[in-house]
């Protein structure tokens, strides 16, 4: 099974890599034409197979691994899918 997690700052945690990301593509808005962008969030996505069969132990699996190692939870949230 293919395990896809995405992790972000939880909201209200300062995301300075968004805010950086954010300035930048206003700057270069009137130039490419953009419009106004805000709210800017970076996240990770991190991909792996599992040798589990079973979709919902596959779903704990992946949550034991965020809750423990791939995820700091007192500031970042996650989603998993499992496919």
């Amino acid at each position: 099974m293919k395990a896809t997690v995405h992790i972000f700052l939880k909201a209200g945690v300062l995301d300075v890599q968004g805010k950086a990301v954010e300035g930048a593509l206003n700057g270069l808005g009137p130039v490419q034409g953009w419009g106004g962008v805000s709210n800017v969030r970076v996240g990770k996505v991190l991909e792996f197979d599992l040798t589990a069969t079973d979709k919902a132990a596959a779903e704990a699996e992946v949550k034991a691994m965020c809750d423990k190692l791939l995820a700091n939870t007192v500031i970042e949230s996650y989603r998993i899918e499992v496919a």
